[in-house]
């Protein structure tokens, strides 16, 4: 019976691991403190799967996990969140410079995220994720009005970050 809920596991993490990826990418400043975030989430994924009712998607079970964990992670280390990246999207050497403007709009946005609060980098996370507000709401537990308001005020520092951002402003 082990073995099977093992196997079962291993099977939805493989099949949704994007999501903890995502969210280390967020909330993590290196790729140590990534693998470390990585294998906590994981561990509380695990701790939490037989618990797991059905009641909701996977994927947002996986979700409220993972963005509780990694918030948690957050006020343990008391630290203030600097994101770094490496490496590349794309691999096509043909589309080379648009790649590279690509990554640079990429890693400028992620930047800017960086700069949000706890909750509003994982509503824009989740944004991002095309969840619909239902399922935001089920995930972080902020009701579907309240999210949009976050939203459209998430959306503005955005553009204020990005703006001041690339033109030093």
């Amino acid at each position: 019976m082990k073995a099977i809920i093992e196997r079962d596991f291993l099977e939805l993490l493989l099949k949704h691991e994007g999501i903890i990826h995502k969210i280390c990418r967020v909330y993590a400043t290196d790729s140590l403190a990534k693998e470390d975030l990585f294998q906590e989430i994981v561990i509380q994924l695990w701790k939490s799967f037989e618990h797991f009712r059905n009641e909701s998607k996977i994927s947002t079970w996986m979700y409220r996990i993972a963005l509780n964990t990694a918030l948690t992670d957050q006020r343990k280390s008391k630290k203030r969140v600097a994101l770094s990246f490496i490496g590349t999207f794309y691999e096509d050497k043909a589309d080379e410079n648009e790649a590279a403007i690509d990554q640079d709009n990429l890693n400028l946005l992620y930047c800017a995220i960086g700069k949000l609060s706890e909750i509003d980098k994982a509503i824009v996370m989740l944004y991002l994720e095309d969840k619909s507000y239902e399922e935001m709401e089920e995930i972080i537990g902020i009701s579907q009005s309240t999210l949009r308001v976050k939203m459209n005020r998430i959306k503005e520092k955005l553009r204020q970050i990005t703006k001041s951002n690339q033109y030093g402003t």
